[in-house]
């Protein structure tokens, strides 16, 4: 049972990574990246709701569940801000106004 849940946590979790990076590549580092987060929260997540749950009262749904959620934690860390469309401003960042 604990073999289902790993590989279906992570199969989970590589789906949504590959649906983020579909929608959301220009806001995202490399698809590598996204997916290995993303299998990656996704075990943890299912490793987390099954101990939050405790022995013999896990079920496979939960723990997909709490994986997926997890994994959608984690690929939301990476998304980068999108680009303004107003003016920029024309002073250098962490510039200290002069009284001259």
């Amino acid at each position: 049972m604990l073999l289902i849940q790993a590989l279906g946590s992570t199969l989970l979790g590589l789906a949504l990574a590959g649906t983020a990076v579909r929608v959301l590549g220009p806001r995202l580092p490399s698809a590598r990246t996204v997916l290995v987060s993303g299998a990656a929260g996704a075990l943890f997540g299912a490793y987390l709701t099954n101990t939050a749950l405790g022995p013999g009262h896990s079920t496979l749904f939960a723990t997909f569940i709490g994986g997926a959620l997890v994994s959608a934690v984690v690929v939301s860390l990476l998304l980068r801000p999108a680009g303004r469309t107003g003016r920029q401003s024309h002073r250098t960042p962490f510039s200290v106004p002069t009284r001259g």
